[in-house]
């Protein structure tokens, strides 16, 4: 008892000696130079990866020396399996020379799958404030003898086993470690250093531990839940909010090299909220300072009937880029799409340097005509990039194939979308048995709210691939099958697999994807049926160039009172639906008696077709809502329309059938009466009277409309067709 009264007494005078002599208290360390880091790391090839890694190494100014680079490697497959053992013999060999140098500090760490996220002044404070001499990255998981758990030394919190991705110590405490290496090049590292941090002696004597709460290093296998990025004004963090801390090394070990790619298109300083992309403009190829442009084959896939292909093939014929440097390769699935290929090359044979077309009779898998397209191009010496396109891609600028080019990336794709929808053609994140899972980033991304070049796990539907990178990394034949896969994840999966970045920009508007899922080809012209599953598409190919215009400029005529002329349908819209209904071909002949209406009579008859009768009535419907009653509510105003019609049909007027329709009033509040086809090249006569105003209108435009009320004040009559033949599309509108 008086021994614990004297250490209370001695323990109150020495701190209050203390304070009244503070300059006796022990002085705070000077910071080590950051000079005396030196970087260790293994890298035999120059992957994706390692040019990473060594880019934010250089962004933070480290001392970086590699071990092994050209040299084979022997160390086994470290993803699937133990090995590595060729890291440590490497690190015995470059520790020999610098084991005399005591204040030296070396940070050996991996480089495929690892980035910097701070600089060498963070790490050496935080690792000169853990007053260790060596200092192993640490991970909740164990690996690879899960029977040595037990081994390891209690913990109260924070990761409790050792990780051999990252190791910090004094060169010449490292060196003894090392100097202990006598295994193969395909032993297991980890399990090397395991062993000797285990052992109770070697522990103490050289001063070892583990970087518990990922103060220096951040291992993401077993914890990316923890893992948050942090926004700075500078630069991007990893923060691990367990421990509250800021790792300054990222290592992606395990199955999580995903996800350190997707950390990676942010830390250290790759895209901010302030500055958006930084990276975006290294590297570039300036297109305009080479003799000549690349070669490229084009790929073209229609595996399922698509619509709007006519128009798929235009767009690669006004793409911009020299016709004689590209070469195209077209598989066709499809009997129903032959003709549109046929017309196509019939009109452009001599457009490109070279156009092949293997058809369904060849009986390919959708794997093995993506194979044959890329082997093309892999074979070929001259083939400087592979360009592949699915036909349900609508490239909307012709820069595109420009833009990827310059973005100089081994695999890179243009952002395409679904309109209206978060449908694209990329994945920003993976679920555990590989199908899709929706990153955070993803909706940002697709909206281009924030704007870069986005390395992903997946894309599909069209991607630029290097040529060299067919002929080196890539030089499998066989990348689009693989197990249960589908072509194009068998393609991502094999690329990842090889450690071959893949990328999406979206750094331009560059088109959008078509769905393809509802589309009938029972009909002549199938595209018209599209109103409702692809609206961009189907109003760029049938709506009057000119429409919008009635709204901007007033661009709309009153030819008699109330009664307007806009245009509405281009020529292809007037086009297909004639042929539509002469396909169809039942014309009603002009008779009375009339079972399609109710009541069974037409008191004014007209040679005519309905809408509903072709399976058209709900798109022909939803056209007049879309682009009719915008008018209606420009030119009669305060008037709103219902946009209901149940009068929806094609007439025909011919002089050996019926060549005019009688003075009569339309049972509607206003009429639509569309042109489908030339005066004077067509037919000629025609034309509509109004009688109240003694008004006529004889030239009609095609693709133009009518638009006049129905009831009371408009009496009028179809004039005669003289010659040929005259069709107009006709609707009663609310009736």
């Amino acid at each position: 008892m008086e021994y614990l009264k004297f250490c209370f007494v001695f323990s109150f005078w020495m701190k209050f000696a203390n304070s009244l002599y503070p300059s006796e208290s022990p002085q705070t360390p000077a910071p080590i130079p950051k000079e005396k880091l030196l970087v260790l790391t293994v890298a035999t090839e120059e992957t994706d990866g390692f040019r990473r890694f060594m880019q934010s190494a250089k962004y933070f100014n480290y001392n970086v020396k590699v071990l092994g680079m050209g040299e084979a490697w022997r160390g086994g497959d470290v993803g699937r399996s133990i090995g590595g053992g060729q890291k440590v013999r490497l690190l015995k060999e470059a520790m020999e020379g610098l084991a005399d140098q005591e204040d030296l500090i070396v940070l050996s760490v991996d480089s495929y799958d690892l980035i910097f996220a701070g600089g060498p002044e963070e790490i050496l404070r935080k690792f000169q404030q853990a007053n260790n001499k060596v200092i192993f990255a640490a991970e909740g998981l164990i690996w690879p003898d899960k029977r040595l758990a037990d081994k390891y030394p209690s913990i109260r919190s924070g990761k409790r086993y050792l990780n051999s991705g990252g190791i910090i110590g004094y060169a010449p405490y490292i060196n003894r470690i090392v100097s202990q290496w006598s295994l193969h090049d395909n032993d297991d590292d980890q399990l090397f250093y395991t062993k000797i941090y285990l052992d109770p002696l070697q522990r103490q004597t050289l001063n070892m531990t583990l970087d518990h709460k990922c103060q220096i290093f951040q291992n993401l296998n077993g914890a990316v839940d923890e893992v948050l990025l942090k926004f700075g004004t500078d630069r991007v963090r990893v923060r691990n909010t367990a421990y509250d801390s800021l790792p300054v090394v990222v290592h992606g070990n395990g199955n999580t090299k995903m996800y350190l790619n997707y950390l990676a298109n942010y830390v250290p300083n790759a895209w901010n909220y302030e500055h958006g992309c930084s990276h975006c403009d290294d590297d570039l190829v300036d297109l305009s300072q080479l003799k000549e442009y690349p070669n490229v084959l084009v790929g073209v896939f229609i595996e399922q009937p698509t619509p709007f292909l006519p128009e798929f093939f235009q767009r690669l014929l006004t793409l911009d880029y020299p016709k004689d440097k590209l070469k195209v390769f077209v598989h066709n699935n499809e009997v129903y799409h032959e003709k549109h290929i046929q017309k196509f090359w019939e009109e452009n044979r001599n457009a490109f340097s070279s156009f092949k077309v293997v058809g369904p009779e060849e009986n390919l898998s959708q794997g093995e005509a993506r194979n044959m397209g890329m082997d093309l191009c892999r074979k070929d010496a001259a083939c400087d990039y592979y360009f592949s396109m699915d036909s349900d891609v609508m490239l909307t600028n012709r820069q595109t194939l420009k833009l990827l080019i310059e973005q100089n990336r081994k695999i890179i794709g243009p952002l395409v979308t679904r309109h209206g929808k978060l449908w694209s053609n990329f994945w920003g994140a993976l679920s555990l048995d590989g199908y899709y899972a929706r990153s955070e980033d993803y909706v940002d991304i697709v909206q281009r709210k924030r704007v870069g070049v986005w390395n992903i796990p997946y894309m599909a539907h069209i991607y630029l691939v290097k040529g060299s990178a067919l002929r080196n990394e890539l030089k499998e034949r066989n990348y689009f099958v693989l197990e249960k896969l589908d072509p194009d994840m068998a393609l991502c999966r094999n690329a990842r697999e090889m450690g071959v970045f893949m990328y999406i920009t979206n750094r331009h508007d560059f088109g959008r994807l078509i769905s393809t899922a509802n589309y009938n080809i029972s009909h002549y012209n199938n595209d018209l049926w599209q109103i409702f599953e692809n609206p961009v598409d189907w109003k760029e190919k049938y709506i009057h160039q000119n429409y919008t215009q009635i709204f901007t400029e007033n661009y709309l005529e009153e030819p008699c009172p109330d009664v307007f002329w806009f245009p509405v349908f281009t020529e292809k819209a007037c086009d297909e639906i004639v042929e539509e209904m002469e396909h169809y071909g039942s014309w009603s002949g002009g008779k009375h008696e009339d079972k399609r209406i109710s009541g069974g009579y037409e008191t004014v008859p007209t040679d005519d077709i309905h809408m509903k009768q072709i399976g058209f009535d709900k798109e022909w419907l939803h056209f007049i809502r879309e682009f009719i009653s915008p008018v209606t509510l420009k030119v009669f105003s305060g008037y709103y329309t219902k946009g209901y019609a149940v009068m929806n049909f094609v007439v025909k007027y011919t002089p050996e059938r019926q060549a005019y329709l009688r003075p009569h009033h339309d049972s509607s509040t206003f009429t639509i009466n569309i042109a489908l086809n030339n005066k004077d090249r067509d037919f000629q006569g025609g034309g509509c009277r109004f009688h109240r105003y003694n008004c006529s209108i004889e030239s009609p435009r095609k693709g133009w409309s009518f638009m006049h009320p129905g009831r009371l004040t408009h009496l009028h009559e179809g004039l005669p067709t003289t010659n040929g033949t005259r069709y107009i599309a006709v609707s009663f509108i609310d009736p």
